[in-house]
């Protein structure tokens, strides 16, 4: 009777500890799955501490060989979408192997779900960063009153040609976006949009072939501007030509905007994507020209875009072989695009050849014809004026 009842005792104790343990099991699978989750979404909390990175950890000259360099954008909140699009493509398409980071600039806070959206999509280190209210806003050289007629004036007349905010983002990105303190440590940039394509693999590291071969600007699409929109851009550039000698170049690629009979030319490089190396824009005469441009009050009265500002300047200040075609980056921006139609870039594309808008630009012409000329010519340029 004892044995039995011991017996019966026994397999319960044994059933008891089998449950525990199942028990046990099973628990410490699920706590184990929690803590799991929440660690691999750590980097997308906004912590305090990750608003207190600063810059110099982003730029170090570091790990694998990367350069001072990141990719830049100026983007707002309602945008999120269109942004976490152009990283996604420009991670698959290089950046995956790089890692080089993000820096996003907005002129208001980004939302915490801005932030963990576009985290989301990147291995990559991403910075968001506020501009300065010195920064961003009416220039000093021009009135309310007199902005407010141009606006209502030129409404019509062309694209954003009633838009304040656009004529914010051109001199922004004209005069200050290499000034900000996120860039202050980089020495190349790449800027990105929202919204644009990548239709090709890019299988080496632009920043350092940049800097290997020298270059200083490169860019992938060359339009001409409208004229409507920049009616008195030249002549106010020729004017600081002939007040800022000293700061000319002993040779320069001037011939590209204009032409031999000192008409400007309207050509531009795309700024939307553009591979720079920071030290011209931090240059004594790029600033210098920016500042009597900006003087001037062109970027409010008319609509200077960034986009001329940038290639007159880099055509005024650099040579040609400091300026690089970027044929294999297949891109498109609403309006234009590019695609490759070397076999050996096309076969890296999805585009198939049909976006061939460069291979056809008058501006791509003109800068595969002309070539530097010297100071002494350039000057004679700028002091004659438009022969129609």
């Amino acid at each position: 009777m004892i044995s039995a009842r011991f017996r019966r005792l026994f397999f319960l104790v044994i059933a008891l500890f089998g449950f525990f343990a199942v028990y046990k099991s099973l628990h410490y699978d699920r706590t184990e799955g929690q803590e799991w989750v929440s660690s691999t979404n750590r980097p997308f909390e906004d912590t305090q501490a990750w608003e207190q990175e600063v810059s110099q950890n982003i730029t170090s000259e570091i790990k694998n060989g990367l350069l001072r360099a990141a990719m830049v954008a100026l983007v707002r909140n309602k945008e999120l979408d269109g942004i976490r699009s152009t990283i996604r493509q420009v991670d698959d398409r290089f950046n995956r192997n790089y890692n080089y980071p993000y820096i996003l600039l907005n002129d208001e806070d980004f939302t915490s779900d801005f932030k963990k959206g576009v985290r989301a999509v990147t291995k990559a280190p991403v910075y968001f960063g506020k501009l300065p209210k010195e920064h961003w806003g009416l220039s000093p050289y021009v009135t309310e009153d007199k902005v407010k007629e141009a606006l209502e004036r030129n409404r019509d007349r062309y694209l954003y040609g009633g838009s304040y905010s656009y004529r914010l983002m051109c001199r922004y990105q004209s005069g200050f976006i290499h000034k900000h303190p996120l860039l202050q440590d980089l020495d190349y940039y790449w800027r990105i949009e929202p919204d644009v394509k990548y239709f090709c693999d890019l299988p080496y590291d632009p920043f350092r072939y940049m800097r290997d071969k020298g270059l200083v600007y490169g860019y992938t699409i060359s339009p001409m501007e409208k004229p409507e929109t920049v009616e008195t851009l030249w002549d106010t550039t020729r004017a600081w030509m002939m007040e800022n000698q000293e700061l000319l170049p002993e040779k320069s690629f001037i011939q590209w905007v204009v032409n031999e009979k000192a008409k400007y030319t309207m050509c531009h490089f795309w700024s939307n994507f553009e591979i720079v190396d920071l030290s011209f824009y931090r240059s004594e005469a790029y600033e210098s020209l920016f500042q009597h441009l900006d003087r001037a009050g062109g970027f409010f009265y008319e609509r200077w875009g960034d986009a001329p500002v940038h290639s007159i300047a880099a055509a005024i200040l650099l040579r040609k072989d400091q300026i690089h075609w970027f044929e294999d980056v297949g891109y498109h921006h609403p309006g234009y695009a590019h695609c490759p139609r070397k076999p050996e870039m096309a076969a890296r594309c999805i585009c198939g050849g049909k976006s061939n808008y460069m291979y056809r630009s008058m501006c791509k012409h003109r800068f595969d014809k002309v070539g530097d000329i010297p100071k002494s010519q350039a000057l004679i340029l700028a002091q004659t004026p438009e022969i129609e």
